[in-house]
């Protein structure tokens, strides 16, 4: 997780000073095409750029403000920042007919984009993740316990919050359910990898692509050169990718090529 600090102390939310004894934590999406922290986080401390309209919540008048935010620095990553302290009460849930998760739950904002980049999502799952499993750490919660990591739209159900569909209406987009979330969390709090199978042999494939197309680039060794040159007279090679692996049909041709 790339977790940084940056405690919006002008919001009106901050300046109430309300604590809370947390039972949990509440996933929450931005509802706005706007990856870039930028935008709810401010001022820039050099990684965040620099909002030009001035419009993040760093100030009075907003009238919310969450735990944490995730979504992209200004060159592209991915990264978490607190803006609250962990134990103030945040404005971030409304109230439904049984209470107010602000009262109980610790919030944090994914930054959404267009809800179709399936890479940024990964990120940003990823690090919502891992946000989720240190508080669960923290705080000694059990993510798969009843009620205690919920989405927004989950505690609307629940009576403790208000009408909104955050983030059920981009999870699923990218094959991931709540309940996919919190037994992700429930492996990270125990040092196992949220990866599929599927995003592991595509990271090993892509390592291995990668480490091929350099080994190809390569230009012949010197002591080789020669036999190089000769093996392209003969016909057995053409010569190209000379420090790369020779499949099985590759070498059947030299070999005929040799007799």
């Amino acid at each position: 997780m790339n977790l940084h600090k940056c405690l919006l102390t002008r919001n009106d939310c901050y300046k109430a000073g309300k604590t809370i004894v947390p039972h949990g934590v509440m996933v929450h999406s931005t509802a706005g095409n706007n990856p870039w922290l930028k935008r709810y986080v401010g001022p820039d401390d050099g990684l965040l750029g620099v909002n030009k309209n001035n419009n993040h919540w760093n100030m009075p008048g907003v009238g919310a403000c969450v735990h944490a935010f995730i979504g992209k620095l200004a060159d592209g990553s991915v990264a978490t920042y607190q803006t609250l302290p962990w134990t103030m009460r945040g404005w971030h849930c409304g109230k439904g007919s049984k209470g107010s998760g602000n009262d109980t739950h610790i919030s944090f904002e994914i930054c959404e984009d267009g809800l179709t980049d399936a890479s940024y999502f990964n990120a940003v799952y990823r690090e919502a993740v891992e946000l989720t499993a240190m508080l669960c750490k923290e705080f000694h919660f059990d993510p798969m316990a009843d009620g205690v990591v919920i989405c927004h739209a989950e505690g609307h159900k629940r009576g403790i919050a208000s009408n909104h569909g955050d983030v059920l209406h981009w999870f699923p987009k990218h094959g991931k359910t709540m309940d996919d979330f919190r037994a992700d969390v429930a492996r990270a709090m125990k040092g196992e990898s949220d990866l599929t199978e599927k995003e592991v042999r595509a990271i090993v494939r892509d390592e291995y692509v990668k480490i091929e197309s350099e080994r190809a680039a390569q230009p012949v060794s010197a002591w080789a050169a020669a036999l190089l040159e000769e093996a392209k007279a003969k016909g057995i090679t053409d010569g190209s990718r000379p420090q790369s692996y020779a499949t099985r049909q590759e070498v059947a041709l030299m070999v005929n090529a040799v007799k």
